[in-house]
């Protein structure tokens, strides 16, 4: 049976809920077709000591894997809060075609959610931001993008 825009949304912000009273973070994902669910995620932060672990990024991971691919194109993605930095880049690549949200930024921020920081650090030059870096050794490097834009049977994505 076909869910409605709203009851998928629903099904985002139950599993964020249910993921608080599991001791996870409060944001759950699901993703889907005509109203199908091909996959849900729920934040796994803490649980899984992985910082990658968000909702969207969990949720992304298990359809590329049932789907077998990463080019998620004619699915949407339903997510209880305003991605962060990383989910959005994730949903970009992962080419979903729509995205929903419920709670904004601004709310996460209020709960101790605040990725302006990140927002503000990508605007500035790599030598201006708080987290020290470097480039070295790109004459080596370089040879890893050489093999690939010549490569003549690779996988685009």
């Amino acid at each position: 049976m076909s869910m409605t825009k709203e009851e998928l949304m629903r099904k985002a912000i139950e599993l964020s809920i249910e993921n608080v009273a599991n001791d996870g973070g409060p944001f759950g994902a699901v993703i889907a077709k005509d109203g199908e669910i091909i996959a849900t995620g729920v934040n796994r932060v803490t649980s899984s000591c992985d910082p990658t672990a968000h909702a969207e990024v969990s949720a992304i991971r298990t359809a590329a894997a049932h789907l077998g691919t990463f080019d998620l194109s004619g699915y949407e993605i339903y997510t209880s809060c305003e991605p962060c930095p990383m989910c959005l880049g994730a949903i970009y690549w992962a080419r979903l075609d729509r995205m929903y949200y419920a709670n904004n930024k601004i709310d996460a921020k209020n709960i101790g959610f605040d990725d302006s920081f990140i927002y503000d650090e990508l605007e500035l030059k790599p030598a201006d931001r708080k987290l020290p870096s470097q480039i070295m050794m790109r004459d080596e490097a370089i040879k890893a993008f050489e093999a690939w834009a010549n490569k003549t049977d690779k996988t685009e994505y």
